[in-house]
Parts: C-alpha cells; structure tokens; sequence
C-alpha cells in the first residue's frame, strides 16, 4: 500500500455529485493512492443538484442539500478550492492553471464540468429576469424574483421545467409553461401518459402553452414579456430557461481533447490524452450521452476502480426514469412508443389517472411506460435488461411481478 509520501497527485475538476461520487469510491478502494486536489467553479462544495427543486419549493434549504462541506474535505485529506476554475491545462508538462494564473502539477487529471443550460437563441436573453435553472445561484434569483414579481414563464416543459413551474408557484407566482412539444415531458411519455400529467397539473392551478414556438423574451430593460412564431405574446415578469443542457466542454477543447458532442471517453473513461479523463454529463461514452444520474455513478464507480489499478470497463447503461412529478409518479423505460414490429399490452384507468403500457418485440420486453400507479416497474426494467422471453406472463405482464 502506497503511503501519503509516495502518493500520486490527482486533480479532479468539478465537484458536482458524479466527480464527489468518484472522489468517495477512491478513497473507499485506494485510500493512500492519491493526493486529492478538486477544483470547482462554484462557491460551494458538493451538493445534490436534483435536490434544488425543493429548495426553489421552500420544502428545504441550501444547507439542507450540501453532501460534502468543507469540514468532509478536510476530515478526508482532500483539498478543496472553491471558487476555482481551471483555464488551461499543459498536457506535456501536465500541470492545470487557474484563472488568476496558479499553477497545479498533476499525475493524474479527472475532467468533470458537467453540463450547462442551453439558453434558445432569442433575442431578450440578457435581460435581468431571465434565469435557468441549473444551480444554487440560479435558485438564489428565482427566490429573490418570487418576492418582487407575480407571473412567470417556464420555457421547457421537461421535468426540469415542470419543477421549476411547481416551485415558483409554491412562491405565489402565476406561472404558465411554455412547451415546443404538444406532450409534456415528450422524451419521457407517450400521448396518453402526458396528457394526464397535463390535466393534473392543470387542476393544480398550473398553464400551459403547447406546441409553441418561442422567438423573442420581450422588454427594454427588463423581462415584460415572450413572443412566440405564430406573432401571438403572452405577458410576464420572469422567464426560467428550462429546454435542456448541454455538455460543458470548452475547456476539453481549448486543450485539445477529442471531442464530438461531449468529450469522448473509452470504457475505462480514458481521453484521447495521456493521463486524462472525464466522466459525468461531459462526456461521450459509444457514441451515448447520459444525463441521470444512475450511469454516471457507474462511470464513477469504474473509473475509480480503474485508477486503483482495478480491472474495470464501462460498457453502457440501460436508461429508466422513475420520478416524482410534483408528487405525481411515473416510470419510463426503453422503447416505449409503437412501431409495426411490436405489440403493446396496456392498461387503462383514466378515471383515477392511471396508465401502464409494456412493449413487445418477440415476446420481450423493448419499453414501458406507466402513469400514476409505478408497482413493478422495478421487475419490468429487470427483464427488459435480461431479455427473458415472457410468453407466460402475458396475461399479467403489464401489471407487473405478482399478478
């Protein structure tokens, strides 16, 4: 086992929750391997983004969500500099350089920027209330705008931006979501699935604006407005960008790393460098980009079994999206939609709002959606994985394990 003094030095950039989820497995498998420096742009350490949704709900606070504050980093023998982003990196010499010009030597470099929200380009963006919804601070303007100001639009009407609707109007405001899409949560749900969603959350007290197009945030100095392409305007005091992220890569670029949509990564999340890598939303893994949580926590889990010296690959994963809604409960999974070459087994109970749909291709499992009632959904993921041939449980399967 290696000592403290003979340790490699590991620069992670980035401690969002799949950097901090690496930095805990190597500590946990190769605890004397590395000394640890992370670098992060943001004020704070790491803590759980998904959770930020309640914070913009009033359910809880900024403290509430930190998973790694200063004191774990210090108790763990990790160094922290926060407030910290890293400008260049000299991959001969491999040392990182920070913006007020620092320098860092590295053995080993571990990129994790993560994503940023995609902001339409329209015009109005850089008017002062117009916000995305990606971190602490984005939370911070929404909080302070809520106190001040009475309508709000949310463009995206994904999860995120259903959230963000459903923690503005927790603060008061009358808020309408603007969606390109006629089906809410369109990547997620079929027309069925998200046309409940639409009815519930409309009985909530929440708008909507469908298959809209937005051209321009209207207003001279502040936000007044939104125009859309069919010339129509919908007055405002807020607009909350929420149509998606993107892969931040540009500094994976400036140094020179090989990139497509995100910075390509083999299965041990290797770059096209010597002794750099990258997981997370950042990256491009067999041509796949991943922006739950579940596989980059595989990624994190294989790189640090990797750099330990671990046999380890990441081979992909299977995607599942179980999510609460605004308390509303939906399970996702596959190839959910129809096609000539496959069949659907689905239950209806529209009148409590309820909706389960499995999809066969020669007796397997491709997809499911389910609505309102998500029991077994954790089984039908299992055998869309496996494959197995479900031939006896037809006349249940779309129930689930059980029945």
């Amino acid at each position: 086992m290696r000592t403290k003094q003979s340790a490699k030095k590991l620069i992670l950039i980035g401690a969002g929750m799949v950097g901090m989820r690496f930095i805990e497995n190597s500590l946990k498998i190769s605890p004397d391997k590395y000394d640890i420096q992370v670098f992060n742009k943001e004020p704070t350490a790491g803590y759980n983004r998904i959770m930020l949704s309640p914070v913009l709900a009033g359910e809880k606070s900024i403290p509430d969500i930190i998973t790694h504050d200063k004191a774990w980093f210090i108790e763990h023998g990790v160094e922290l500099f926060d407030n910290t982003e890293i400008t260049m990196v000299n991959k001969k010499k491999q040392i990182v350089t920070t913006a007020t010009g620092k320098n860092y030597s590295y053995d080993v470099l571990v990129v994790a920027t993560g994503s940023a929200a995609f902001i339409l380009p329209v015009d109005g963006t850089h008017l002062p209330s117009v916000v995305t919804f990606r971190d602490i601070n984005d939370v911070d303007l929404m909080l302070a705008a809520a106190k001040e100001k009475h309508k709000a639009i949310v463009i995206g009407g994904g999860l995120l931006g259903l959230e963000a609707a459903n923690g503005l109007m927790a603060q008061g405001m009358d808020v309408t979501v603007v969606h390109a899409s006629d089906i809410l949560m369109n990547v997620q749900m079929d027309a069925v699935a998200g046309n409940l969603l639409q009815k519930s959350l409309q009985a909530n007290g929440m708008k909507f604006v469908m298959s809209a197009r937005t051209t321009a945030i209207l207003g001279d100095t502040d936000v007044t407005g939104v125009g859309f392409a069919d010339g129509t305007e919908l007055a405002t005091d807020l607009v909350v960008m929420a149509v998606g992220i993107r892969p931040s890569v540009a500094l994976a670029k400036k140094i020179g790393l090989e990139v497509n949509n995100a910075i390509i990564v083999n299965d041990q999340l290797e770059t096209s460098a010597d002794s750099i890598y990258a997981l997370g939303e950042c990256v491009e893994h067999r041509g796949q980009l991943y922006g739950l949580v579940a596989p980059l926590f595989e990624q994190a889990e294989v790189l640090a079994q990797h750099l330990a010296d671990k046999p380890a690959a990441y081979q992909g994963s299977f995607i599942s999206t179980k999510l609460k809604v605004t308390g509303i409960s939906l399970f996702s999974a596959g190839e959910f939609q129809d096609s000539k070459a496959t069949e659907s087994l689905v239950y209806e109970d529209l009148t409590h709002g309820i909706y389960r749909k499995v999809v066969l291709k020669d007796n397997k499992i491709q997809g499911a959606i389910m609505f309102g009632d998500v029991s077994g959904s954790n089984w039908i993921f299992d055998n869309l994985i496996s494959q197995e041939d479900m031939s006896s449980y037809r006349d249940t399967l779309v129930f689930g394990e059980g029945f």
